[in-house]
């Protein structure tokens, strides 16, 4: 099959996590490709697959999970042939990862410029300590004061320092693809905003593609190019942010969109009735079809292929509508 983009293009993509409880069918043939350059957001509620995609992207899938098939073509190579030796070069020099809890991702007995240093020492095949000066370096151009940063532990950081620092070391080895994994959840709605406003500056200014995984619609619609919309470990909707902010296709993708909050149209506020399936036993066919408004007998018994409806617009259903529903 001919590449969909240049520089990530993930298809069939299968994981499932092995629990006493039973198989847990994490991701169910997901699909998503992105370009040198683009920003593609990943959007859904909990349990919908967004950060076991993006640790699938870089094959961090661990007992008791398994990619069990798919194809992960990262510029050029599919990184399913590759081995583990060949996967940890391209891990944190031509990929890497913002974590949700940046304090927790941070070694505790290691100091911020050790740790910073690290990375890019790995990238040049040099020693840690002639990388010091570099390390300072990102740190300033995350906006900290590295005399003072490079000696901290990370116990010793604020919840916005922790942050900025894994992106200095996110973005230290200039990697081709950076993966942010709800970058901002934990921190405040100030801090949220400096943390968004530089990761803008900065990726534009390198031309780092970046996946974002988020809940926040409107920090999908600020920061990206792209929206990928995930239900229950399945691709249900993918367009351009601007066709899919004014004319969302898939009923999930519109019922999210219903319930984002909108100044002066409080009452218009509408929640998704229901919850996100059990994935030990998801139901067959569409696995929405149980709280979708538009559902069919074919919904119930057989999963919709994800096809291009419109130019660069692919949807996920049987019975989806066109009716400019999610104008924002």
């Amino acid at each position: 099959m001919e590449a969909r983009a240049n520089l990530l293009d993930v298809s069939n993509l299968n994981v499932v996590f092995y629990t006493y409880r039973g198989v847990i069918k994490a991701l169910n043939g997901v699909e998503l490709w992105m370009n040198k350059g683009e920003r593609l957001g990943v959007v859904g509620e909990t349990g919908c697959g967004k950060s076991v995609t993006s640790k699938s992207v870089m094959r961090l899938i661990e007992e008791p999970g398994e990619i069990l098939s798919g194809d992960i073509i990262f510029d050029g190579r599919n990184l399913m042939d590759l081995s583990e030796a060949e996967m940890r070069k391209i891990r944190g020099n031509e990929m890497s990862i913002i974590f949700q809890e940046p304090v927790s991702a941070l070694n505790p007995v290691m100091n911020v410029g050790f740790q910073i240093a690290e990375v890019i020492a790995k990238k040049k095949n040099t020693r840690i300590k002639k990388q010091y000066p570099a390390a300072a370096e990102m740190l300033e151009f995350v906006g900290l004061d590295s005399e003072r940063v490079m000696k901290m532990y990370p116990h010793e950081l604020s919840g916005g320092m922790a942050q900025r620092v894994m992106i200095a070391m996110g973005l230290a080895p200039q990697p081709k693809l950076l993966i942010a994994d709800e970058p901002t959840s934990s921190l405040d709605v100030t801090i949220q905003s400096q943390i968004l406003s530089l990761l803008d500056d900065l990726v534009s200014e390198l031309g780092n593609a970046v996946m974002l995984i988020s809940h926040d619609m409107g920090v999908v619609a600020e920061f990206c190019d792209k929206v990928l919309v995930m239900y229950a470990g399945n691709s249900v909707e993918y367009a351009s942010v601007k066709n899919l902010f004014r004319n969302p296709i898939h009923p999930y993708t519109k019922g999210l969109l219903k319930a984002v909050p909108r100044i002066g149209r409080i009452d218009e506020l509408k929640a998704i009735k229901g919850t996100v399936p059990d994935l030990v036993d998801p139901p067959l066919g569409c696995r929405f079809h149980k709280r979708c408004p538009n559902v069919i007998d074919i919904c119930k018994v057989e999963l919709p292929p994800f096809e291009e409806i419109e130019p660069d617009h692919y949807v996920a259903c049987y019975n989806y509508s066109s009716d400019k529903g999610g104008d924002q």
